[in-house]
């Protein structure tokens, strides 16, 4: 073995450190660059997760976009102080019937009309969200009519995907539950019966699902009947059905069609009700 010298061993340890040091200080900055390299990494990650959000949120608030749907809320806080104007006869496509209704009520005289327009609008916000157009034949509760022959023309002229027309019944004090009530075909209606009739049943399982009313023990059968004796359902040209919500003269479906909670999990039965609707 070769002995150096004391001043050329002295030489080559100094290169040997100055070699260790840089090579510590290479690492040490390539760990650093990793570091931030990591560190944007992971502050980029919430701004994307950030970003699918809202596309999250659009594309569920899209689920009707392009989609009209009519509201027909029954009757109008206004009628039963103007019989003039509500007694008066008009077409329904089959017969003469009166222009409106004053509506029924609860035992405690909490109106229908009230009810209908509660309902209507938690349903007209809920498909807005939806990013349907809405059209309402009635936009307050202090008004007359109208007519029902002009809410089914307001909501034919809107060319809507599908309507419901809300009311609630006056039926026997013993009596309990919802009815939806479909068209007969008389004409105008003629090419949307079938499509009504889907409607229907899907709002009669929606109904059940999403509300603790039960299906009609007094009226139609299995909470579906038909009618041909309603402008509403005779002028339409769009497929529609009448929910009764339920019976106000019946102290218990009085309980709840009265609650706000009711109401709105009527509206979203119905939301639900349209969305499986036009999505088959």
């Amino acid at each position: 073995m070769c002995r150096m010298s004391w001043p050329a061993r002295r030489i080559a340890t100094l290169t040997i450190g100055v070699a260790v040091l840089a090579g510590t200080t290479a690492a040490a900055s390539v760990a650093t660059h990793r570091g931030a390299a990591a560190s944007l990494s992971s502050n980029r990650a919430p701004a994307a997760n950030q970003a699918a959000a809202p596309r999250a949120t659009a594309t569920r608030a899209l689920r009707l976009a392009g989609k009209v749907i009519g509201i027909d809320p029954g009757h109008n806080g206004g009628n039963a102080a103007n019989p003039g104007i509500i007694n008066s006869l008009v077409w329904n496509g089959r017969a003469w019937e009166t222009c409106d209704t004053s509506g029924t009520a609860t035992d405690a005289g909490y109106p229908e009309a009230r009810f209908t327009f509660n309902v209507a609008g938690y349903l007209r916000a809920d498909l807005i969200k939806d990013g349907a157009h809405v059209v309402m034949t009635r936009n307050s509760n202090a008004g007359v009519g109208p007519c029902v022959n002009r809410r089914a023309r307001i909501i034919d002229n809107a060319y809507a995907n599908v309507a419901v027309d809300i009311h609630a019944d006056g039926g026997p004090a013993d009596g309990r539950g919802f009815t939806i009530i479909e068209p007969l075909p008389d004409g105008p209606n003629d090419a949307v019966i079938g499509a009504s009739d889907r409607f229907a049943a899907t709002l009669r399982t929606a109904f059940l699902a999403g509300t603790p009313m039960p299906e009609s023990d007094y009226y139609g059968l299995a909470g579906l009947i038909k009618r041909d004796d309603l402008a509403g359902l005779n002028l339409t040209t769009v497929p529609k059905v009448l929910i009764e919500c339920g019976n106000m003269r019946n102290a218990t479906d009085a309980r709840l069609l009265t609650s706000a909670w009711f109401q709105r999990s009527a509206a979203r039965a119905m939301e639900a009700a349209i969305l499986k609707f036009l999505r088959a």
